[in-house]
């Protein structure tokens, strides 16, 4: 039965893992018709871009037999948080460094958000389905 539960939980995480490098290349696609002609923006989404398209990627880490795809996307996130705050404990307190850093994670957290549809679950049942994203709070 503990076994039957693993087995589960991981194609749970595999078809997690898939949706979420699945809105990757959807989300870099809408984000190539965005451009900017200001060379520090170029900068800043060309490591947006690499570092998004890096986590998508499953054979991105360099131990892929043991590291799986979802595993880095649950971690990941945490080594980019420190990145940030790092780099944020080196401005100046008057540009509120914090808040600006807060400020992109929200941002961030909206733009990954994904609208689930109807037809992405596999059970039937008599009742419809509000608009929702990828997760509720």
């Amino acid at each position: 039965m503990c076994g039957e539960l693993e087995e589960d939980g991981s194609e749970i995480e595999e078809v997690l893992y898939a949706r979420f490098a699945a809105h990757v290349h959807a989300f870099l696609t809408d984000m190539k018709s965005q451009g900017s002609d200001s060379p520090l923006h170029v900068h800043l989404n060309a490591l947006f871009r690499e570092s998004l398209t890096r986590s998508a990627d499953s054979e991105s880490a360099s131990d892929s037999d043991t590291v799986g795809g979802y595993d880095r996307l649950a971690m990941e996130p945490l080594v980019f948080a420190r990145l940030a705050g790092f780099m944020a404990a080196h401005l100046p307190l008057h540009e509120d460094p914090l808040k600006r850093v807060m400020e992109a994670l929200m941002t961030g957290y909206a733009e990954g958000e994904i609208e689930i549809s109807d037809h992405e679950h596999d059970h039937e049942h008599g009742h419809s389905h509000s608009p929702s994203f990828g997760h509720t709070h």
